[in-house]
């Protein structure tokens, strides 16, 4: 289903539909379903009753805002859902209506609901992530010799190569996938204790009809009911905010090294994507600008769900009843950064020449750690450095070649050759361990994968 219009730009159509009203009613339906089926198997509920739940708890049968409206009213949306789905059995098979809920209490139907919505979440932000990831190796790969300026506090400095680049955006998307499975894994959890956490309404049973209904569900079955413990969410909302953070990392880089006096790369284009409606020729980093905007919205969302996590006793007034909405809109936001930055590296168009002409741009003077060193050996460190400050300079001063200007210096001329100051502006020459760095990265993140 299509996002609504307000939220366009903060959710992915596929993610709009996990978190969609049918999707969200079928979730808590499909829990009712799973504890009937569960108490079944245990001898508890009436198989009749079960199937009668399971054949009358289908989303599209239900009045959606009238929910809404009543959950306005009762502080759950568990509550009304419970009771609408037991009028309609009792219209149909009044005795299969009072096993509906069997020791369940509304909150335990609610928090396994938005489990089990982000058990698909998951899977759609991990597909996404593999894209991301593949892609970045694939572009460092291409680009391990690719040289382009290093950029320090937004000014030049000396020279990187842009599969070092790619290589070190991959590293913390990949560290930071890995925690969000982890954290998934640790989160997909069961949550059923019955009105104090205890499920004393089901006497000895409680917890083997616990495990039978995470089974039920494909849910892992917890140590004991988590009603106001949300720290196992929490740690997943706290992943999702450091993995938009790197991805939004990325974003930032490529929308500044698209910018028109820089114009190393470029987004993919396509119909409809990155153009004005004021100025023809602009080729916007629009994808970028989706995730910037997911990663400056998503620490202030955990920050939220962070403060909701002080809850009360064995059930909260307040911190609960705000996670929802909280948890929704970091998915969907973590989602939007995923899904838009795979779009990204599939497609990035890399200029080398123009990395190599910005290079040449500065005139040298990003060697000028490089030349200080060599002539430190020759002149010594003090006059070294006074005569490379002055000529750095009279280099800006004049808009001339940093090693031009040396040459004609009369300790450096009777010193060294002309040539040999050249070579020291010879960007492949000054790359120290960057092939050796973007190596450990790659090879790091295949490692990890093997693993997974």
């Amino acid at each position: 289903m299509a996002a609504r219009l307000i939220e366009s730009l903060a959710t992915t159509e596929l993610l709009a539909e996990v978190f969609s009203d049918r999707s969200i009613l079928q979730a808590m339906l499909d829990v009712e379903v799973a504890l009937a089926r569960a108490e079944a198997r245990v001898g508890i509920v009436p198989e009749s009753a079960a199937d009668r739940i399971a054949a009358t708890a289908h989303a599209d049968e239900f009045d959606i805002p009238a929910l809404s409206r009543s959950t306005f009213r009762a502080g759950t949306p568990s509550i009304p859902v419970v009771k609408a789905l037991t009028d309609k059995i009792r219209a149909i098979e009044p005795e299969a209506a009072g096993w509906v809920h069997w020791g369940a209490t509304s909150q335990d139907v609610a928090d396994t609901a938005l489990v089990l919505l982000l058990k698909r979440a998951q899977t759609i932000l991990a597909g996404d992530l593999r894209r991301v990831e593949k892609a970045l190796i694939t572009l460092s790969e291409q680009h391990k010799a690719t040289v382009m300026l290093g950029r320090t506090l937004m000014q030049a400095a000396p020279p990187v190569t842009f599969g070092l680049k790619a290589a070190g955006w991959l590293g913390a998307v990949s560290r930071g996938n890995k925690r969000l499975e982890s954290a998934f894994h640790e989160t997909l959890v069961l949550q059923f204790g019955g009105a104090s956490g205890t499920l004393a309404s089901l006497a000895d049973k409680g917890t083997v009809i616990a495990g039978a209904l995470a089974e039920e569900l494909g849910l892992s079955c917890p140590e004991a009911p988590w009603h106001t413990h949300r720290d196992r969410l929490a740690h997943l909302l706290c992943c999702c905010g450091v993995l938009t953070g790197s991805l939004g990392k990325i974003a930032r880089d490529i929308s500044l090294l698209m910018q028109s006096e820089v114009a190393e790369v470029a987004e993919p284009g396509g119909e409809g994507r990155g153009g004005s409606s004021t100025m023809p020729h602009k080729r916007n980093p629009i994808a970028c600008a989706l995730t910037v905007a997911a990663a400056q919205r998503v620490p202030g969302l955990v920050a939220s769900f962070l403060s909701a996590m002080v809850q009360e006793q064995e059930r909260a007034v307040g911190g609960w009843q705000s996670e929802w909405p909280t948890v929704a809109s970091i998915v969907q936001s973590t989602g939007v950064a995923a899904s838009s930055m795979a779009e990204v590296a599939e497609g990035l168009s890399v200029d080398p020449a123009r990395m190599r002409k910005n290079i040449a741009n500065t005139k040298g003077l990003i060697f000028a750690e490089r030349v200080m060193m060599f002539l430190a050996a020759e002149l010594g460190r003090d006059v070294a450095h006074k005569l490379l400050e002055d000529t750095i300079q009279k280099s800006v001063a004049e808009n001339k070649d940093l090693s031009t200007l040396l040459a004609e210096q009369p300790e450096v001329k009777s010193r060294l050759n002309p040539s040999v100051l050249d070579q020291l502006q010879i960007p492949e020459q000054y790359l120290g361990s960057a092939e050796a760095f973007r190596e450990f990265l790659l090879n790091s993140t295949t490692s990890n994968k093997g693993k997974h």
